[in-house]
């Protein structure tokens, strides 16, 4: 998959570490904070023009809202925008660090 930039890795571990330990806020946390150390570090978009937004959340939000990532990819980014008060009324299982490996591994590859 290549390199992460610096800090992805331990973002990453910290949120397993969290959701193994039942602290499922915690891990969402880490697993978007990899996103954006990722998108920051990286991810420079060739079919994406405009430039990305600062907050990591609006960086998901564009991911999901973008018809030009595959379906899963934004699904698992809608899943990490939402609002932990919602995910009990929502249709889906939750998983933050396998939802931030699908949308990391994609956009590692789409910069290969």
């Amino acid at each position: 998959m290549g390199q992460f930039p610096e800090g992805v890795d331990q973002e990453l571990a910290r949120g397993d570490a969290a959701f193994t330990a039942g602290n499922e806020g915690m891990a969402r946390v880490c697993a978007r904070r990899a996103i954006g150390l990722l998108i920051d570090g990286l991810w420079t978009p060739a079919s994406h023009a405009a430039p990305w937004p600062r907050d990591t959340l609006h960086k998901l939000r564009r991911i999901h809202e973008d018809e030009a990532f595959p379906i899963e990819v934004r699904q698992a980014a809608q899943r990490l925008t939402t609002k932990v008060t919602q995910q009990d009324t929502m249709p889906f299982p939750t998983d933050p660090l396998a939802d931030a490996r699908l949308v990391i591994r994609h956009l590692m590859n789409d910069t290969a």
